[in-house]
């Protein structure tokens, strides 16, 4: 007797009712739990339609083919040889399973960061859009979210005062001023050499200010430090951390340091510690310049604006905003004018009392590159300005607002900077240093002093006795007599 389902014989033979055929128990009563028919002519089928049949217990011959030795091997490498094989795909299955996990963790990370960055984004332009003011927030240093960028912001009639009263009393006989009799002759200036070096240890130091009195040299660098160097003592008197990120530019309100950060943060210190951060700018602040009053202080950033700050009273006067990244700012000598410079090269006046834009300054063809450093001659006509990686220096007359004169040093210049007379203009690059003389009597300019100094920004000492450098090491080098 063979079982109809596996065509071998029974050990617990059953028989149907329905077809008569001959079943193993347990495969006949899976086959009915599953179907419910006959598996032989399909009619309905239970386990009480099943038969037991009775048969004698006879003990299974061993398959003809595994009675030889060679036999049974042959069939234990047919068993190797698929169980190789199955070891094989699951090995497949788990590679493709893994780099299906890698691509899904891949395409997680990815969405992560997407995400990150949507909400860096929405949190600058929610933090941009706080600091949007108009006039009347602007006047008191309040923010108005829901307020739209307004150009031409007056300031308060006490700071309108106090730029009258400052361009009144410089402007008075500026033009017939005389030289003063103990100021630096050019035959003097030609002979200068380094004097003194010190190093800073900053990082990253490209920017440098003196104070009123030519002695004092403040300086700092990419991670937050600023140093005031004595001149006289020939040394580092003061050093502190502002710890608002890089400095980018800095300058003096009578005995208060300010400094621009690219974090954005304006700060003004006083003796090494921070008295004052304004955080008006929504990005990096490029340039900080110090009205000649001393109290009012005016920074740029990338966002496309100008602030104005009482430093007195510690507030935010106006913010204006332009059509370009600002990257370097400077006032008047009489106070009434505050210039800009533009990423694109392009240099813009704007009246200090009403902030309304009073010419531009188209950038030559040869130069539309961003502004990096202003100087005003202090006759009050004349302003001078590099650009990045350009080797001239530009000369522009605000009588006639037409370029006056370009003049090539042949070595990148990194800073400009015109000493008290206007006599002589000083120009800092990675060629050396360079003293540019105009001789009003021969309407003509010439060089006076050319030194290998390497040097990102330069200043001129007391009656254009020294020269104070500093360089992309971050070393003070002092050139004199």
């Amino acid at each position: 007797m063979l079982c109809a389902i596996s065509g071998e014989a029974p050990e617990h033979p059953v028989a149907s009712r329905k077809s008569g055929n001959i079943f193993e128990r347990r495969l006949i009563e899976a086959y009915i739990s599953e179907n419910g028919t006959d598996p032989v002519n399909g009619e309905e089928l239970s386990i009480d339609d099943l038969l037991d049949l009775r048969s004698a217990r006879v003990v299974k011959p061993r398959p003809p083919t595994l009675t030889s030795i060679p036999a049974l091997l042959s069939t234990f490498q047919n068993e190797w040889d698929a169980l190789i094989l199955e070891s094989f795909q699951l090995k497949q299955q788990l590679a493709e399973t893994r780099q299906e996990l890698s691509t899904a963790l891949y395409y997680n990370d990815s969405a992560q960061r997407v995400i990150a960055r949507l909400q860096r984004e929405r949190d600058e332009a929610r933090d941009a859009l706080a600091r949007v003011q108009v006039t009347g927030g602007a006047a008191n240093g309040v923010s108005n979210g829901d307020a739209m960028h307004v150009d031409g912001q007056a300031l308060p009639d006490e700071i309108i005062a106090k730029v009258d009263e400052t361009q009144a009393r410089l402007s008075a006989g500026r033009r017939k001023r005389p030289v003063p009799a103990d100021w630096a002759t050019a035959d003097a200036i030609a002979t200068y050499d380094v004097r003194t070096k010190a190093d800073t240890q900053f990082t990253g130091a490209k920017t440098l200010a003196v104070d009123e009195s030519g002695d004092s040299f403040l300086c700092g660098d990419s991670d937050g430090d600023i140093g005031v160097y004595d001149l006289q003592a020939a040394a580092f008197t003061t050093r502190s951390n502002v710890g608002a990120g890089g400095i980018n530019s800095v300058g003096w309100a009578n005995d208060k340091a300010v400094v621009a950060t690219a974090s954005g943060t304006v700060v003004v210190t006083q003796g090494g510690s921070v008295e004052t951060k304004f955080t008006q700018h929504a990005g990096a602040a490029t340039a900080v310049a110090v009205h000649p009053c001393g109290d009012v202080l005016a920074s740029v950033g990338i966002d496309k604006s100008y602030v104005l700050y009482d430093l007195q009273n510690a507030r935010v006067l106006t913010q204006i905003f332009t059509d370009s990244i600002l990257t370097s700012v400077a006032f008047h000598p009489d106070g009434h004018l505050l210039c800009t410079g533009t990423a694109s090269g392009n240099i813009k006046l704007f009246d200090v009392k009403t902030n309304q834009l009073v010419h531009t300054f188209e950038a030559p063809p040869n130069a539309v590159r961003a502004v990096q450093s202003l100087t005003f001659s202090e006759n009050g006509t004349w302003l001078a300005s590099s650009n990045v990686d350009q080797t001239s220096v530009w000369i522009w007359d605000l009588r006639k607002t037409s370029l006056l004169k370009t003049l090539e040093v042949g070595t990148p210049v990194t800073g400009v900077a015109w000493d008290y007379t206007g006599q002589y203009l000083a120009v800092s690059g990675s060629g050396g240093i360079i003293v540019e003389q105009y001789a009003k009597s021969e309407k003509a300019w010439r060089e006076v002093l050319r030194k290998a100094v390497p040097a990102v920004d330069v200043r001129w000492g007391a009656k254009a006795g020294s020269l104070v450098a500093l360089t992309a090491e971050g070393d003070v080098v002092v050139l004199g007599a």
